[in-house]
């Protein structure tokens, strides 16, 4: 046994030993096992995509409703709209006042379910992978745009009101309006990724089987949102002066990609507890009772037939 491996089982008998350290290590495997990475990079793809288009939604709608109301659009301006990721202080500095077109509303419109279509799609094979469904199991092309659809408006308006909810929490109000706002947007954005985490997979789950995750998600997401303001105050903003654009575009694809890979890793939580998949090995052979029932479910997801089986043997080590 040469000294690199003997270090490598030492800490695999320490990791394997403590329960937590056990189940995060089976948490951070399992990510990579499922490619999770590569997956979250497409979900971001599409969501850069999207984003833009709902903006433009939501400036058009408060342009019609707060038409007249010019002292209430710079608060909007200068409040909310700023809680968006990177582009939301050039929303603010760009944007003299709302206005509402029904032109302009349309192409929002198309263009967010456009792409919004592509990031409910890409979220629902990423949560098929983090629960290694069998492709026998996916539903049908045209089940999974319904589904998908009502997701989207779901999402959307959730995004915008916590978006919305957030401004008004940075706002001049008190510090307790302050409090409720911020309180309540997280609330929406644990909803959200409670029903995202339930209705995703092509998996029998339960609330409760979901739960877990949703909590670390909206953990992550509330933490993201502050570290992201900060990265932002202090490097991004800086950036975007030299690079103009590419600094805004290079910034907010990476803000979207981080976020997905936090929820994937909150999704993978559920699978790890719900089938008690540690302890993991960290150097093999051997393999624990764990790895292979984990490998075995990769290789199943293979199965792309009612008549197919496939049927996974371990060799003795």
């Amino acid at each position: 046994m040469n000294p690199v491996e003997r270090v490598g089982r030492r800490f695999d008998a320490i990791q394997r030993r403590h329960k937590w350290l056990a189940f995060l290590f089976a948490v951070v495997k399992k990510f990579g096992e499922d490619d999770a990475g590569s997956k979250a990079a497409l979900i971001a793809y599409y969501g850069f995509f999207s984003l833009f288009p709902l903006l433009l939604v939501f400036t058009t709608l408060l342009g019609f409703i707060l038409n007249g109301h010019t002292a209430l659009q710079e608060r909007v301006l200068h409040s909310a709209l700023r809680q968006f990721p990177i582009v939301g202080d050039q929303i603010s500095a760009n944007s003299h006042s709302l206005k509402g077109s029904g032109v302009v509303l349309v192409i929002g419109l198309v263009g967010t379910l456009w792409a919004g279509m592509g990031v409910t799609q890409a979220g629902e094979t990423a949560m098929n992978a983090v629960w290694n469904v069998p492709a026998r199991r996916h539903p049908n092309a045209l089940f999974r745009r319904v589904r998908g659809l009502v997701l989207l408006v779901v999402f959307g308006v959730g995004v915008l009101a916590t978006t919305f909810l957030a401004g008004f929490g940075t706002s001049g109000s008190g510090i307790v309006a302050k409090i409720g706002a911020i309180a309540v947007a997280a609330i929406i954005n644990f909803g959200m990724f409670l029903v995202a985490f339930r209705v995703l997979p092509a998996e029998n789950l339960t609330w409760r089987d979901v739960l877990p995750g949703a909590i670390v998600a909206a953990a992550l997401w509330e933490a993201l949102q502050g570290l992201g303001g900060w990265y932002v105050a202090r490097s991004l903003k800086g950036a975007s002066q030299v690079y103009g654009f590419f600094g805004i575009v290079i910034g907010l694809l990476g803000w979207l990609y981080l976020g997905a890979q936090m929820t994937l890793f909150a999704a993978e939580t559920n699978v790890v507890l719900r089938r008690r998949l540690w302890p993991r090995s960290l150097v093999q052979p051997p393999l624990t009772v764990k790895d292979k029932e984990a490998l075995r479910s990769l290789a199943k997801m293979e199965e792309r037939r009612p008549e197919e089986e496939i049927v996974v043997r371990f060799k003795e080590s």
